[in-house]
């Protein structure tokens, strides 16, 4: 049964396959795993080669290969037969109203509880943190607003340390290094919904635009949170910058957030992994047309580490 996501981020390393076997060979040395259990093969590595032979083989054992340019996914090598397979397709195309109301609901949930669980981190005697809660857990019709506002606010006063901090994609501040974290957590997620078969451009609640991939903004929500913490460890390590800017040492700290630990489940697992079971969850959901087995994640017990 196929059911590996290889992620393949090696900074030179070589890709082929020999009897049924994919191969990487890199510095570290060579390592291989049969083809026939693989999923998926998502390509991050700036210098890789790929043999034609593992594109043949790949195809036969119905392989996808997902071949990124700065972590963003640029190129999808599918299966012919796969390509045509519209079983999926057409499962997202029609997912019911209700169906998608009761998913959407349980992405906004999940969302408030981080952003609960991070300010109760970065602020933990702040006054307003029993409010959100009480927000986190409720149903109010306007639920994620309420929340992201209150949760700017404290996040305003205890990492921006400043009255005028507002978050916005053309802001100043914290903003910059926000958008670039976002981007870093897009990746990630449009690389495992190009993975598992998911077409980016179904939503359950974003809505759809031209080059949009409303899908991968919608189950990216929960994670964003994972962002703001990784945002706010860098300006406590880096005091007195009023406007942070986007460095090199920045996107390198940033971008390996996908890597950390943490706790999902009774299992603790990399962001990445994490991520991976969030969507094969949500693509169950889809095709049994059921919102019970779509898992977004929520942080437990583990500490916020930087």
């Amino acid at each position: 049964m196929s059911y590996h996501i290889v992620s393949i981020d090696a900074p030179d390393c070589s890709l082929s396959c020999k009897d049924g076997q994919l191969t990487c060979r890199s510095r570290e040395g060579d390592r291989s795993l049969p083809l026939e259990d693989v999923a998926a093969i998502i390509i991050t590595s700036f210098s890789a080669s790929i043999h034609s032979k593992l594109l043949l083989e790949a195809a036969k054992f119905g392989v996808g290969l997902v071949i990124c340019e700065n972590y963003k996914p640029a190129s999808l090598v599918l299966p012919a037969n796969r390509a045509s397979d519209t079983v999926l397709t057409r499962a997202q195309a029609y997912i019911p109203v209700q169906l998608k109301q009761r998913l959407w609901r349980k992405t906004i949930d999940a969302k408030c509880q981080n952003q609960h669980s991070l300010a109760c981190e970065i602020a933990p005697g702040d006054e307003r943190l029993e409010r959100l809660g009480q927000l986190a857990q409720g149903r109010t019709p306007a639920k994620e607003a309420e929340c992201a506002k209150l949760f700017w606010r404290i996040y305003a006063d205890h990492v921006a340390e400043t009255d005028d901090f507002r978050r916005k994609r053309d802001g100043d501040g914290p903003n910059p290094l926000l958008n670039y974290g976002y981007a870093v957590l897009l990746s990630a997620v449009l690389q495992n919904l190009f993975a598992v078969g998911l077409d980016p451009t179904f939503g359950i609640s974003h809505v759809t635009r031209e080059r949009s991939t409303p899908l991968a903004y919608d189950l990216m929500e929960p994670f964003r949170p994972c962002v703001d913490w990784r945002v706010a460890k860098w300006i406590r390590d880096h005091p007195g910058e009023k406007n942070p800017e986007v460095t090199k040492e920045f996107r390198h700290w940033v971008t390996a957030f996908p890597l950390e630990a943490v706790d999902w489940f009774e299992l603790t697992l990399d962001v990445r992994g994490v991520i991976e079971g969030v969507i094969r969850s949500f693509r169950q959901a889809v095709t049994t047309r059921q919102s019970g087995p779509y898992r977004p994640w929520t942080r437990t017990t583990t500490k916020w580490a930087g």
